[in-house]
């Protein structure tokens, strides 16, 4: 036969009280309830899993929206840059240019469908003029009209020689 003291049945009945008072605290529900429960807790999880679709849909619409309208109220609100940057030492603009390094631009294409428009315009309007300048030499010179044209084209390639290795 077994002994035990007070204090340890005391102990038990503790243990047992406590385990019974917390299977009594969950209300047994029935089957119908607990399918409700879960449904409702599967019904927020598919609806806040759309609410979170729906704002990202909305943030890249957002992203997406280029900037529409009249931008003067805007351009007019804003302060001045030179308002926002304090300026200790006020340069004029020519001599800060004085002081640049030159930037060496790029080689003017020699190819025609290379060019840009500007080029094309600036090359047809030399030639133009120097064709009309070489009609004119000719009328002058009604002697030989070969002789002057070939003249011309020399006296051009001499010029371009001259020009070119500067």
């Amino acid at each position: 036969m077994y002994v035990f003291s007070t204090e340890w049945v005391k102990y038990q009945c503790n243990i047992v009280d406590a385990r019974s008072l917390t299977l009594l605290s969950k209300k047994q529900q029935t089957k119908k309830e607990k399918m409700k429960e879960r449904r409702d807790r599967w019904i927020n999880k598919i609806s806040s899993i759309k609410l979170a679709k729906e704002q990202q849909v909305a943030q890249a619409k957002r992203a997406a929206m280029p900037v529409v309208g009249d931008m003067r109220p805007l351009a007019d609100a804003l302060p001045e840059l030179c308002q926002l940057i304090p300026s200790t030492t006020k340069t004029p603009r020519k001599a800060s240019r004085k002081n640049r390094v030159p930037v060496k631009k790029k080689p003017e294409p020699t190819d025609f469908s290379l060019m840009k428009p500007a080029q094309k315009r600036k090359l047809l309007e030399s030639e133009t003029s120097r064709f009309s300048e070489a009609v004119k030499n000719l009328a002058h010179s009604k002697t030989n009209p070969l002789a002057a044209i070939g003249e011309y084209l020399r006296k051009r390639l001499k010029q371009e020689e001259e020009q070119g290795p500067s």
